[in-house]
C-alpha cells in the first residue's frame, strides 16, 4: 500500500503508512496514530445488544459449568472404581 492512502473524509489513513525508514520514536508515533485510527472505527453496541450478549455469555458459562461438573463427577467415579476408593 502507498503512503498516500486517503480516508473518505480526505485525511491520510495512518493504518496504511509504512514504517520503513523510521526511527524508533517514529515507529512509536506511527503505532499510536494507528491505534487511535482503529479506536475511531469501534462501534459501541446498543443497550439491547449488550443485554443480549450478556445473556449469551452467561448461558454459555452455565452450559460449560454443567459439562465440567458432569465430566468431573464421571472421572471421579471412574478413578474411585479403578483405585478401589
Amino acid at each position: 500500500m502507498s503512503e498516500s492512502a486517503v480516508t473518505d473524509s480526505g485525511e491520510r489513513d495512518p493504518r496504511h503508512e509504512s514504517r520503513e525508514g523510521l526511527s524508533i520514536f517514529g515507529r512509536i508515533a506511527l503505532f499510536v496514530r494507528q491505534v487511535v485510527s482503529e479506536l475511531k472505527r469501534v462501534v459501541t453496541p446498543t443497550r439491547e445488544e449488550l443485554i443480549r450478549y450478556i445473556w449469551i455469555v452467561l448461558g454459555f458459562v452455565a452450559v460449560m459449568m454443567v459439562l465440567v461438573f458432569v465430566l468431573d463427577l464421571g472421572f471421579g467415579s471412574l478413578s474411585a472404581w479403578v483405585f478401589g476408593g
